[in-house]
């Protein structure tokens, strides 16, 4: 009679233990099944790093300029549909500039004041294209302006800074440390026709002043002249 529970214990264990090896090699199994579904599971693309985004095809800028110390507003005004990009330059305590670039390499830059100075030239290149910035190279993000923007660099010459929100332009900077900061972005402005035509003196040949104009050596526009053939650079006066 004492025997019979004895018997009855050494059951329920022999029961409890099987069934713990049961679990546990469920467990095993359910394991191995998630691990070959996981290797099985093809790996997440790479995200592509972002690219800029293309210039409005026309809009309105203030720029503000420094260079090493050299101080100026740009007045900009790009207009792509009809093939034209005008730069109104004031330096600082200087003379007001005007710079007139169209698409088909024609560029004057001028004053408007009693000097009446003007030289023109005909470039290789024409203004800028909207995706000017295909192929720029991505270096990753930085706060500038007290903006947080996407940073490109072109062809070891510009460093282009983008708002990560807007994706509007912020600041750009040349290697030579000319540094442009937008102060303001007016997609869709366009300025009118008559401001677009350049005085009637630039279309006349005066030999007296052509030694002013030589001696007279600005820099002006908002692209470095070293990259004219890529970039569309400036002329001087």
């Amino acid at each position: 009679m004492v025997a019979l529970p004895r018997k009855l214990k050494n059951i329920k264990l022999k029961i409890l233990n099987l069934s713990k090896v049961m679990v546990s090699s469920s467990t095993c199994l359910l394991l191995f099944l998630v691990s070959l579904a996981v290797a099985a599971s093809p790996l997440p693309a790479m995200a592509e790093p972002p690219k800029p985004t293309p210039w409005p095809l026309q809009f309105h800028s203030i720029l503000f300029v420094n260079y090493s110390g050299s101080l100026s507003l740009i007045d900009l005004w790009y207009d792509w549909p009809n093939g034209r990009n005008f730069n109104i330059i004031q330096d600082q305590l200087g003379e007001l500039l005007y710079d007139l670039e169209w698409n088909n390499g024609t560029s004057f830059l001028y004053t408007l004041d009693s000097s009446k100075k003007c030289r023109s030239a005909q470039l290789e290149v024409g203004i800028l294209r909207p995706n000017w910035l295909d192929g720029a190279v991505y270096l990753g993000q930085e706060n500038v302006d007290g903006f947080l923007c996407n940073v490109w660099q072109k062809v070891d010459f510009i460093w282009y800074y983008e708002d990560v929100v807007t994706k509007r332009p912020v600041h750009w900077v040349f290697y030579t440390g000319r540094s442009i900061h937008v102060m303001t972005f007016e997609v869709g402005a366009v300025l009118e026709d008559a401001k677009w035509q350049a005085p009637v003196y630039c279309f006349e040949k005066k030999k007296d002043t052509e030694s002013d104009l030589k001696e007279s050596k600005l820099d002006v526009g908002y692209f470095e002249p070293q990259l004219e053939s890529i970039l569309g650079g400036p002329m001087q006066l």
